[in-house]
């Protein structure tokens, strides 16, 4: 069985960190719209909690992307 080789560079993190921060402010701002209460506190709450969870796909989806997208370039360069 070939071995594999996990390439990851220092600044993807930095550049996650800015992407999901970003997604999170940008979905939470859409969510607050969403909430079916006046209360600021639930509205707050519900819309953090959605925004979070949606985040974590966003960062598991974007780590898929990256893996995926420099395994082809790798296959590419090989041939």
């Amino acid at each position: 069985m070939a071995e594999s080789e996990v390439i990851v560079k220092k600044y993807d993190f930095l550049v996650d960190a800015v992407l999901c921060a970003g997604f999170f402010a940008f979905m939470y701002t859409v969510l607050q719209k969403h909430v079916p209460s006046t209360d600021p506190t639930m509205i707050f709450l519900w819309s953090a909690g959605t925004a979070g969870c949606m985040t974590g796909v966003f960062w598991l989806a974007s780590w898929m992307f990256r893996t995926v997208y420099r395994y082809q370039r790798e296959l590419n360069a090989r041939d």
